[in-house]
């Protein structure tokens, strides 16, 4: 069978079982909604947390990110998984103990103010639309390519499906969906990585396989072969980075703290019955997301020395059929400007070949020739990346509308029936949103989520620390501080990353060469200033504020 036959066979089968899941999963209750009931165990939730975190960025562009960045995209390696230890061993266990599953409910309450509160649900509903985005280009990447079908049909699928399972079971239902996704993710990513490291090396292991000599007789190691060739086709060595020190710096705090942040993955926590089922969990979903993240550096060397072997200087009429059906998806650009017929793939003016971050994991078994159900498999995985962070997502944005708005601001007295209801709603019209900037996004996978979690860290980190740790932090402090993280965050993705105010200026004119993914740590730098600064200079918070905050400190065992 081809490809393509495999593809709507594994593809179908994972859809039905996530749809089944949905039917199987249904919430009744506004409990079983947002928080799953508490009913899931700490090995579900471990697996469902990973599947959350390991997201269309993790699954398709990281690794992409990392094979045309080289050392440079170790950020987004540095900057996810430890935002994750961050958020797990230093945020998760007070918020667990103050009882707030969003954290607008957490900033609400501990601000005592609905104006804060409010300020932090558009916070969050900016967070979550700018990552959905990433995710639901995923989602077009895999449909247009493997399906064939244009980039905006499969995304317009893609929202058919999450809605569905998100809608229906809400976190109870997405919960369970993405155990399943979990299992497809993982196994559609190690698979290619253990044949391709067999097939360079003559090692199974491809973290091992990465060190190891290239499997040709040759005794020379892979890393340093990549090296060469990037060398002589007028790159920068693989292993030799080009960002400055204070870029790097400030792209991985801002992932950090803006992962430790972020909304969707802090409601995890609640989904179990015991902190200490929260913390196994926690352990776990770090096994398994560390299982993905030591391989992606390795098939991002794997997938960027096949390409280059295929390619470079290469008769454009002798290209095989991956290359002409990535092609057609707008994915690949070939532009011969010599008319010689030959690709002339280099860092020069004269460069032919325009190659999306985005297809290197997902086109990396089809350089290599591996099997086509193999092809189809890796298909399947990037859906159930994009598609677990998105379903996650837009719970938090639905429960940001019904739960953070309507019921705590708006109607305090509404009844449970009419809150789940307009929660659904909500993610309907949430789903609409982003598939429109799924078709349209502001970028690549990776770089789009890595401005969502730059708006995390500027508005929300600050809030969510002092709110924790500072007593003396007060609702004029926080909410003054969110304000203006938040939009200075925004300007700079306006103007730098996006073009929303004019051309988009050049590098050179980066504030102290700071790049829009990295800004989100000067914007969360102000936000700490300017929340201190204010409250210091404004009335402290009530006693029972104070109170509040020496109780949360304690963790519950």
């Amino acid at each position: 069978m081809d490809v393509q036959t495999w593809t709507y066979i594994i593809v179908g089968i994972t859809f039905l079982i996530y749809i089944s899941i949905a039917i199987w999963s249904k919430a009744n209750s506004t409990k079983e909604f947002y928080i799953a009931g508490k009913g899931v165990s700490p090995l579900a939730n471990g697996m469902a947390t990973a599947a959350d975190w390991m997201s269309a960025a993790s699954f398709i562009s990281m690794a992409g990110i990392i094979a045309f960045a080289g050392y440079d995209g170790s950020v987004y390696l540095m900057g996810w998984t430890g935002g994750y230890v961050l958020l797990a061993l230093l945020l998760a266990p007070y918020l667990r103990k103050f009882g707030k599953f969003t954290v607008p409910d957490f900033i609400g309450e501990r601000y005592y103010s609905n104006k804060a509160r409010l300020v932090a649900v558009f916070c969050a509903l900016a967070v979550s639309f700018t990552y959905v985005a990433g995710q639901m280009r995923g989602v077009g990447i895999v449909f247009s390519r493997f399906l064939e079908i244009p980039i905006e049909s499969g995304v317009v699928v893609g929202m058919i499906i999450v809605l569905f399972y998100a809608v229906l079971g809400g976190m109870k239902g997405i919960t369970y969906t993405q155990v399943a996704q979990y299992c497809v993710l993982i196994f559609a990513f190690m698979v290619p990585a253990f044949f391709i490291s067999f097939q360079m090396t003559g090692n199974f292991i491809p973290q091992i396989g990465m060190g190891s000599t290239v499997n040709d007789g040759s005794g020379v190691y892979l890393l340093e072969k990549l090296d060469l060739l990037s060398k002589d086709l007028g790159f920068n060595e693989y292993t030799e980075g080009s960002k400055s020190i204070l870029d790097i710096f400030c792209i991985t705090l801002a992932l950090m703290v803006g992962t430790a942040g972020l909304p969707h993955v802090i409601v995890r926590f609640f989904t179990v019955k015991r902190v200490k089922d929260a913390r196994k969990s926690v352990g776990l979903a770090l096994l398994f997301i560390t299982i993905l993240y030591t391989t992606a550096p390795a098939v991002s060397v794997f997938s960027k020395l096949n390409l280059i072997d295929t390619v470079s200087e290469k008769e454009y009429s002798s290209m095989p059929e991956w290359f002409k059906n990535w092609e057609n998806t707008g994915l690949i650009i070939y532009d011969d400007k010599n008319n010689d017929g030959i690709i002339n793939y280099n860092n020069s003016n004269q460069n032919e070949l325009v190659i999306d971050n985005d297809i290197m994991v997902l086109a990396n078994p089809e350089i290599a020739n591996l099997p086509a159900w193999i092809i189809a498999l890796v298909a399947a995985g990037g859906l159930a990346a994009a598609l677990s962070t998105a379903a996650g997502l837009l719970l938090v944005i639905s429960t940001s509308v019904s739960n953070d708005l309507v019921k705590k601001i708006f109607i305090p007295n509404i009844s449970q029936k009419k809150e789940l209801l307009i929660a659904r709603i909500s993610s309907f019209f949430a789903v609409l949103v982003a598939g429109y900037f799924g078709i349209n996004p502001p970028g690549f996978v990776a770089a789009v989520v890595a401005l969502a979690f730059g708006l995390a860290a500027a508005s929300f980190f600050p809030a969510i620390i002092l709110g924790i740790f500072s007593k003396r932090v007060n609702r004029e402090g926080a909410i003054t501080g969110m304000i203006v993280g938040i939009l200075l965050m925004l300007f700079y993705m306006m103007k730098y990353k996006l073009g929303w105010l004019g051309e988009i200026p050049p590098k050179s004119e980066w504030w102290l060469g700071i790049s829009p993914e990295g800004f989100g740590a000067i914007a969360m730098l102000c936000n700490f200033i300017v929340s201190i600064s204010v409250s210091y200079f404004t009335s402290p918070p009530p006693k029972h504020i104070s109170a509040l905050v020496d109780n949360i400190r304690v963790p519950e065992n």
